[in-house]
């Protein structure tokens, strides 16, 4: 049983990882500042994980929370590109510096892999689809900047210091405890609860605009995948984590209504600056290096989810 470390483990997609690692028996740290991640998030867990509750820019707890780690997730960010608009600087700080920091101090503690939450952001508003991990990067948002060069620096300290790190670019990730409430929240949390309370809910732009919706379970299983995959084919590598299929926004809300059983209209609004209009991956790459194939449907997750939020209401 290893020691791993998650950075921003109180957030959705880092507490559902602690959660699933503590499943299995592993022991488990934590690190958060609790600028976006909830303490009602690690509830149930709490007293089986080790809390360290502060900022990855601290050196000095940062190494603390390292010590003695066998992986590090790292998923502590400002996940958010209308934020990363409002404040490219902080959002910098935290993606690019911030990370930055975590594999100097993950080299320094000989940590034997970095697995690194990257975004599909990266590609930009590039029309050529599916977007493959060949392609050009081309962001279009100060947030989709940020993680890309977070993933130039887990490319370098793979290469540079031998270090082991494996970049996963996530497509738009759904699922339970993802917050509806914030002003830059996902569109599904802010979809489904805005149906549950009965109210239309809002779309910005024509509701054309596709995305690769992949279910939080999927992408667990991802980053355990490129845990443990061989580090001679793998580190430094970038894949590419999704469905590989798109799903317009319309589609989301007419699922919505027919999975609780009425006909739902949203609220049309203009579109948003930074918003990519289209965006689903090929994920051929991760199924061939590290087994990657998502056992939870769009469908299947978005019932789910729809029953998670029903029974938090």
């Amino acid at each position: 049983m290893g020691l791993y470390l998650v950075t921003g483990g109180a957030g959705f997609i880092g507490s559902s990882i602690a959660r699933a690692l503590i499943a299995r028996g592993d022991a488990v740290r934590i690190i958060d500042n609790f600028s976006t991640g909830k303490h009602d998030n690690l509830a149930d867990i709490i007293d089986r994980i080790e809390l360290l509750e502060g900022d990855i820019r601290d050196d000095r707890l940062l190494a603390k929370a390292i010590g003695g780690v066998e992986v590090v997730f790292h998923e502590a960010a400002i996940a958010s590109v209308p934020q990363s608009m409002a404040e490219p600087l902080e959002n910098h700080s935290v993606n690019a510096t911030g990370t930055m920091r975590v594999l100097e101090s993950a080299r320094r503690a000989g940590v034997r892999r970095v697995i690194y939450a990257a975004s599909s952001a990266a590609y930009g508003d590039d029309p050529t689809l599916p977007k493959v991990e060949t392609m050009r990067p081309a962001p279009i948002s100060p947030y989709g900047a940020t993680k890309l060069a977070g993933e130039v620096a887990m490319q370098v300290y793979a290469r540079a210091f031998g270090l082991e790190t494996v970049c996963l670019r996530y497509f738009n990730v759904f699922g339970p405890r993802q917050d509806p409430k914030s002003e830059y929240a996902a569109v599904i949390p802010k979809f489904i609860t805005a149906v549950l309370a009965g109210k239309q809910p809002r779309i910005f732009g024509n509701g054309q605009q596709s995305r690769d919706f992949c279910h939080i379970d999927n992408v667990v299983e991802a980053n355990f995948a490129a845990a443990v995959a061989d580090g001679a084919r793998v580190s430094g590598g970038v894949f590419n984590i999704g469905l590989g299929e798109p799903i317009d926004l319309n589609r989301v809300v007419a699922l919505i209504g027919d999975i609780v059983g009425r006909k739902v209209e949203a609220i049309y609004e203009p579109a948003r600056a930074g918003d990519i209009m289209h965006s689903h991956g090929d994920v051929s790459a991760a199924r061939a290096a590290l087994g990657f194939r998502a056992q939870v449907s769009f469908s299947d997750g978005l019932r789910r989810t729809i029953e998670w939020y029903k029974s938090r209401s």
